[in-house]
């Protein structure tokens, strides 16, 4: 299955804007969502982080502001730990990642962004499957597992005529053709879920710890989940992994789950999800998921990163409070998922999610 990048976002538009163009300022909140988004919002608000969320942000951003035409946000898609890092220092209001904030993080602190002692936001909102990607003539697809994932970019299997490969592809001629895997050269929430699927799946073969930040030499190093879709394209033989979104025409990869090979998708990647923990000890108002990604569970699809907004509990400007709450409204309400679905191919995140996530955005003030 491939998801396109791009979709007919003026139907989208449409249905969006009418359904917040419904609940006037006066009127009650429509289920998930909040009058706070039907054309009151004013102001500018900035923000930016993961860049497998830009496409879902720019169209929950143009959303928004088409109900809101004095409302303004900023999106810097500048990677998740860039994001992190700008919020922590109080040069973003809110920040996309993909991955929640570490508990020993938030306890060292400070969050500049946020008023003194207020605990921070962090909604479960963008769920999509992380795509291996590659470009090699002649071959559209694969069938691997995740020791061969593990062993292809740790550097161990250097052609794509390797008996590893050969052995789960029977029916592909493959090529004696070099293998360059692209990773990710900035802090990346998507180096860190995939990373982290190759430890939890792979431990025999990839032995670093799950890290936002490239943990082995060698193989291309690229720039954002855009540097690494364009030297996979750019290349021949070349294999990376990106948010899904973004995997347009390249080869893709089905992977390993009990006895099937599962192909990413929405479904598959929600599935991961709905069978997996939250992490404890945290605020009511931080909602981390705890990902399994040994599941054997049919029809789940293990490479998945689940993004987060975050935001302050508390801000110390009433003004940003309101921007805030309203963009997490709308981006948690079945009409902000439906559209990052459509534009981003996402996962929308289930009704009891949802119900948690409001509660969490509720505490906003």
């Amino acid at each position: 299955m491939k998801i396109t990048r791009f979709a007919q976002l003026g139907a989208v538009a449409a249905i969006a804007a009418l359904a917040l163009a419904g609940c006037a300022s006066n009127e009650a909140a429509p289920e998930g969502g909040s009058s706070e988004a039907a054309g009151t919002l004013s102001g500018n608000l900035v923000g930016g982080g993961a860049s497998s969320q830009e496409v879902a942000v720019q169209t929950w951003a143009a959303e928004l502001q088409t109900v809101n035409p004095d409302l303004t946000i900023d999106y810097d898609p500048a990677g998740s730990g860039t994001g992190r890092e700008s919020f922590q220092a109080g040069a973003f209001q809110f920040a996309g990642s993909d991955r929640a904030f570490k508990a020993e993080e938030i306890e060292a602190g400070p969050f500049d962004a946020c008023a003194a002692d207020s605990d921070i936001v962090e909604l479960p909102t963008y769920i999509s499957p992380i795509a291996v990607v590659f470009n090699l003539e002649g071959v559209d697809s694969l069938n691997l597992d995740a020791a061969t994932v593990a062993g292809i970019f740790a550097g161990q299997i250097t052609s794509w005529d390797d008996a590893a490969i050969a052995a789960l592809n029977e029916d592909v001629e493959l090529p004696a053709t070099a293998i360059t895997p692209v990773h990710r050269s900035d802090d990346s929430g998507t180096t860190e879920n995939f990373t982290d699927y190759l430890f939890q799946a792979a431990p025999d073969v990839w032995t670093s710890e799950p890290d936002g930040v490239w943990p082995l030499a060698g193989g291309e190093a690229a720039q954002g989940t855009s540097g690494v879709i364009s030297a996979v394209e750019g290349g021949q033989g070349t294999i990376g992994y990106a948010d899904a979104s973004r995997a347009g025409e390249l080869g893709t990869v089905a992977i390993q789950v009990g006895e099937e090979f599962v192909e990413y998708s929405p479904e598959a990647a929600a599935a991961v999800v709905d069978a997996s923990p939250e992490e404890e000890g945290r605020a009511d108002t931080d909602i981390a998921i705890e990902l399994d990604r040994t599941t054997t569970e049919a029809g789940t699809y293990p490479i998945v990163l689940v993004s987060y907004m975050i935001g302050c509990a508390d801000y110390e400007d009433d003004a940003t409070a309101e921007l805030v709450k309203g963009l997490f409204t709308y981006v948690a309400s079945a009409e902000g998922q439906d559209a990052a679905a459509e534009a981003a191919g996402s996962a929308p995140i289930s009704d009891t999610l949802r119900e948690q996530v409001n509660a969490a955005i509720e505490a906003i003030q």
